[in-house]
């Protein structure tokens, strides 16, 4: 399979260490080979010789613009719909409260209670928050949903929620975190849609998120947050607020420049990329690894390849300690409170070989009870 794998040589623009089977890539994505050297050159080249006229001489300035045009294909948007900068949670709280904006008689906001917890957070006082599982979107102002869950990976069908929420007169914000990049991703029918970079784009550690505002709404759409950056002359400095057109209002603040040169490293690997085969691939592998894995852990993820992304999770009462034990033994996934083992698969640099091996250490090391082991029950900082 992995001779057959028409992705197979992007894994060696990937940093992978030796001995390790890493399955986080919905967490955090492996280290492109040309990031170092892109932000090198942005500290020593750009800022180190330009200074402050790299704000100008090599595009600083720009990069919230530029960039968002690059990844744009990567969620099926356009030229001057997406901008980049910020973090998701930022992103969120400006979609939701444009959306709220824009309906003025309505106060509900319909979420997945089960959804990442910073969507439902920092969206809370807001408005009335509703959860999807009741079905009603009549009143709504927005519906904010996740494309895949990030705890079982189950998938909605973005164009059919999509086109009931709007048909309630309901505006709809996907956060597409755990899609981008793991399948093709089409936003363009929705209202807003946000997400990181960090996960399987592979930009790295607090890389900057984006945002996607449908071209219906640039003209009406407002910033609740309204930094300088998005006002219609950055540089007159007028006491008074007026916004930008276009997407460009939906921008804050100063763009953080070394994590965008981190950004552009990846969007390099990126738009070499076919999105179909990315899809087929992943499929492939969770398939795969859920059939190798059979009847030793209860399934939490879909069951059917194409209502699921690209992980797979699974439920065991001790999973923390199993997931600590895997990793000690080279494999690398992540843990969920309260029970949930996720495995992520990157398509770009994860093998077959290495569903295998995964599956393999995973029996062992749960026929053998290794997780047993009490240096396993200490939990750590981060899961």
């Amino acid at each position: 399979m992995d001779a057959e794998d028409p992705l197979r040589d992007f894994r060696q623009e990937f940093v992978l260490p030796d001995g390790v089977v890493y399955l986080v890539g919905n967490s955090l994505g492996a280290l492109p080979r040309r990031t170092s050297a892109r932000v090198a050159r942005a500290v020593e080249e750009e800022w180190g010789r330009q200074l402050v006229g790299g704000w100008n001489s090599a595009g600083w300035y720009a990069q919230p613009l530029t960039t968002g045009d690059r990844l744009a294909p990567l969620i099926g948007a356009g030229p001057g719909q997406v901008v980049v900068g910020n973090t998701t949670s930022i992103a969120v709280y400006q979609a939701v409260a444009a959306a709220l904006r824009l309906r003025p008689d309505r106060n509900v906001i319909v979420v997945d209670r089960t959804n990442f917890p910073t969507d439902n957070y920092i969206v809370h006082e807001l408005g009335e928050l509703r959860d999807v599982s009741e079905g009603r979107f009549e009143d709504a102002a927005a519906v904010l949903l996740s494309e895949v869950d990030y705890r079982t990976g189950a998938r909605y069908d973005v164009p059919e929620i999509t086109a009931k929420v709007q048909e309630a007169g309901a505006l709809m914000i996907w956060d597409v975190c755990h899609s981008v990049g793991a399948m093709r991703v089409d936003v363009s029918q929705a209202d807003f849609a946000v997400g990181c970079t960090y996960k399987y784009l592979n930009a790295g550690p607090g890389a900057p998120a984006f945002l996607y505002v449908n071209p219906r709404h640039h003209a009406e759409a407002s910033n609740v947050l309204p930094g300088w950056y998005s006002h219609a002359e950055p540089f007159a400095f007028e006491p008074d607020y007026r916004p930008a057109e276009g997407i460009r209002r939906f921008t804050v603040s100063t763009p953080h420049v070394l994590s965008f040169a981190a950004l552009e490293a990846a969007l390099d690997i990126w738009e070499r990329v076919d999105l179909d085969q990315v899809r087929a691939k992943s499929m492939a592998l969770t398939s795969l690894f859920v059939d190798l894995v059979g009847d030793a852990l209860e399934l939490a993820s879909p069951r059917d390849a194409e209502r699921r992304g690209s992980q797979v999770s699974f439920f065991h009462e001790d999973g923390y300690p199993v997931m600590r034990a895997l990793i000690d033994r080279g494999v690398h996934g992540d843990f969920r409170a309260p029970d949930i083992l996720r495995f992520g698969f990157a398509p770009l640099y994860t093998r077959f070989v290495d569903v295998y091996d995964a599956a393999a250490t995973l029996h062992e090391v749960l026929d053998k009870e290794l997780w047993r082991d009490e240096r396993y029950a200490r939990r750590l900082a981060v899961t």
